[in-house]
Order: C-alpha cells, then structure tokens, then sequence
C-alpha cells in the first residue's frame, strides 16, 4: 500500500476532517493573521496548506454562488474581493466543528468571548473568518482554493 492510502487509511480511522478557513479582508488589514492562526493551532487543529490570494470580484461571486439571491451577496462578494485573504485548509478530528467552535458565531456581537469573530469581527460581514459549515461545504471549499496535488498528500 502507497503512503498516500496508508495516510487516508489513518485519517478515516481517527475520524481526522478537513476543512477550509479564510482570514477575511479585515482581519488581514488588522495585521491579526497570526493572532487569528494561533487560536486556530492551539484548539488542536493543524494547517495541512495555506496560502495569501486576493480574489478578483469573480472569483468571490463563483465561491459564494450559493449564496447569490440573497441581499448580502453583492456587499459580500465585494468585500472579500477588497483586499487580500488567508485561506487555509486545515486538519483535525472533528475539524469543521472545532473550527466552528474556535471562530465563534457569524455576527461578533453573539459571539462567545474568546473566540476568533468577537475579537477580531467588525460585523456580521466582516466578522475576520470564513469556516466551511459541512463535509460537503467543505471539500467543495478546499478544492475551489486548492488543487489536488496541493492538498492530497
């Protein structure tokens, strides 16, 4: 058996999930990226490949698709596209919902002291991170930012 099924093998075993996070434009104009990293680290979750890109307005239209007939799509597609952002694929058992947990909810001001969006979010918008909600958000977020060779191994 090649290392990559030995790898995917274990990973089912521990019920280890990936998910994607997106520092968002405010945050990274903050200059809290490594703040933001570290609360992500320290819950136990890992960082398997990330990368900085600044989204074309485009780019941020196709990965809220879902999301188009709804009134927040235009301000959020423009946003996102408004400075650059930190995604990340990260790893870890139960990582979407540990990631989740770490980011806190969606509008800052709900949000538990401590987590990721009431420290860092400025309003339901711009609230610092995007987290993948499911295994299908999530494996469809991964492979919208990164190709397979960048995230398979």
């Amino acid at each position: 058996m090649n290392h990559w099924k030995l790898k995917k093998e274990k990973m089912k075993e521990m019920a280890i999930e990936r998910t994607l996070a997106i520092i968002k434009p405010n945050a990274m104009k903050e200059d809290v990226k490594n703040e933001v990293i570290h609360l992500l680290l320290k819950s136990g979750l890992r960082i398997h490949v990330a990368k900085e890109v600044h989204l074309t307005l485009q780019q941020a239209m196709k990965f809220y698709e879902e999301h188009k007939e709804k009134p927040f799509f235009q301000s959020m597609t423009q946003f996102m596209s408004s400075a650059p952002v930190y995604v990340m694929c990260l790893e870890g058992e139960k990582a979407i919902t540990l990631a989740r947990n770490v980011m806190g909810a969606t509008d800052p001001a709900q949000a538990q002291e401590g987590t990721i969006r009431r420290r860092f979010g400025d309003s339901i918008e711009a609230n610092a991170i995007h987290g993948s909600d499911s295994p299908s958000a999530a494996s469809r977020e991964i492979s919208y930012f990164f190709s397979r060779m960048e995230y398979s191994e």
